[in-house]
């Protein structure tokens, strides 16, 4: 009876259910978050911080495991690089992040459990909740890494390896300013069993501007409405990078743009 009530009282002491290791992540991700988003910057915030990060990094690999992508460092570290709520660039994708010398080659890995949860903190900014629809959307290659704007001008058609349950691959165009031009960044995704990769490389492939789409794009900057100049500009992007799409496929550097896409994902330890 005395061993019946002590595992009786040890069964109310334990929680019903532990949380699980993604939910011990942003639990702590969060507490740091509201700790550094009030504190008063100095050498021993940014001490702090930077402790933080690293504790990350570890939880990070530890939920992510090993991973080895050709012409990356082996070593990640937490794509989420700061954790004061009003710095440029937070909120990126929580996972491993992984970069060549001036980021012309970057990564990030995490996990479907991760990815769907941030989806959800970013739903408010447009973000669809599914991760097929969110790969094809531009905010989610801006908003998952650096801090530079992003259009998507198309879908490259890559092939999907056997082991991976979905791959595509987007060509656009990132920057802080004009994002008018010849896209040269090429970004690939592909979901293996739980884990979630993300490989952008800019400087590519060339391209060229489309004449048929270039009519497009002085068509509608030469309407009187919207009045707003900016409200008209962003019409004007948009049936511009909607042209740009159609006709892509058709221009004489298309094909090596998907070649390059697809030598882009063989990187990916997608076996």
């Amino acid at each position: 009876m005395r061993s019946l009530a002590l595992l009786c009282l040890l069964a109310f002491a334990m929680p019903a259910h532990a949380a699980s290791p993604e939910q011990h992540y942003l639990d702590l991700r969060d507490r740091y978050i509201a700790k550094f988003s009030k504190a008063k910057e100095g050498d021993e915030t940014y001490k702090q911080h930077e402790a933080a990060l690293n504790e990350l990094t570890g939880l990070l690999r530890g939920l992510v495991g090993p991973v080895t992508i050709k012409g990356l460092p082996a070593d990640g570290k937490s794509n989420v690089d700061t954790l004061f709520r009003d710095d440029i660039g937070f909120g990126h994708l929580d996972g491993l992040g992984f970069a060549t010398e001036g980021d012309k080659q970057q990564a990030v890995v995490t996990t479907t459990s991760l990815l769907k949860h941030w989806l959800r903190e970013h739903g408010k900014d447009g973000l669809p909740q599914e991760i097929d629809a969110a790969f094809r959307s531009d905010r989610f290659y801006y908003q998952a890494i650096q801090d530079a704007a992003f259009a998507k001008y198309a879908e490259l058609p890559i092939t999907k390896p056997s082991s991976a349950s979905l791959a595509m691959a987007v060509l656009g165009l990132r920057g802080n300013g004009d994002l008018k031009g010849p896209p040269h960044e090429i970004d690939v995704v592909a979901v293996q069993g739980e884990k979630v990769y993300f490989l952008a490389v800019t400087d590519a492939v060339k391209t060229s501007e489309i004449p048929t789409c270039e009519k497009v794009w002085k068509q509608m900057m030469a309407r009187k409405t919207p009045q707003d100049s900016m409200a008209r500009e962003d019409q004007a992007m948009d049936a511009y990078t909607k042209c740009f799409a159609r006709e892509a496929p058709t221009q004489s550097w298309f094909a090596a743009a998907v070649k390059k896409a697809q030598s882009q994902l063989e990187l990916l330890p997608l076996r």
